[in-house]
């Protein structure tokens, strides 16, 4: 059996109106000991500006289990950032700005941040991405985020990206979004992963055997 110290966490940033489908994929997996490269090693944590439960767009009230005051760098494998109503409707981030900060620090930290939708725009206006290759919805949308983007010659227009610990991703691809994220924290064996993929990417029924077959 792993001991709490082996064992790595995973952090949702949640705030009202989180996508909760977005970082399914990714959470379900490495919540879940089956098909892992050490089954148990991940764990998955929400955290929010408070305890109070908060809304998702999808209407479930979810209880954090700690505060982005509580949160360090060194406590945990990664930070993930959902889309969410609030990254554009307040474009001030005045209600997601601690998980703006938290991805500050843990990018400083060396510590993986992955942001998905709408979370790509809060990076954007906090200039978060000006350094690092990246993608989102599209670039007309980042441009339009407000902020201090300067960061459009770094644009890539791919499903996700991945540069130096930071994953950005469009809302339409959750899937591979939770591959890249997966890859990054190494939870499963490469060949474990690229049968994931293929089922739940690609739905190659032809992968659902090697699933199957991977130890659980």
């Amino acid at each position: 059996m792993l001991s709490m110290t082996m064992i790595k966490t995973v952090h949702v940033a949640i705030y009202p109106t989180w996508a909760d489908w977005e970082p399914a994929h990714l959470t379900s997996r490495a919540n879940n000991r089956a098909w892992q490269r050490e089954p148990g090693a991940f764990r998955v944590c929400t955290v929010a500006d408070s305890l109070e439960p908060v809304v998702s767009m999808g209407g479930m009230r979810v209880l954090p289990d700690l505060t982005f005051a509580d949160l360090s760098p060194q406590d945990s494998a990664m930070l993930v950032l959902p889309g969410a109503d609030v990254w554009d409707v307040d474009p001030s981030d005045s209600v997601t700005g601690p998980a703006l900060c938290a991805a500050r620090e843990f990018l400083s930290a060396g510590v993986p941040v992955a942001a998905i939708c709408g979370a790509t725009a809060g990076l954007a206006r906090a200039g978060l991405l000006d350094d690092r290759d990246h993608t989102s919805s599209a670039l007309e949308y980042l441009l339009h985020a407000g902020g201090a983007y300067a960061g459009s010659a770094r644009y890539v227009q791919e499903a996700v990206v991945t540069d130096r610990g930071l994953i950005t991703a469009g809302p339409t691809h959750p899937v591979e979004f939770a591959r890249a994220a997966l890859d990054l924290l190494g939870v499963f064996p490469p060949q474990v992963l690229d049968a994931w993929y293929r089922l739940f990417g690609q739905h190659d029924p032809t992968a659902f055997a090697a699933l199957a077959a991977a130890p659980a």
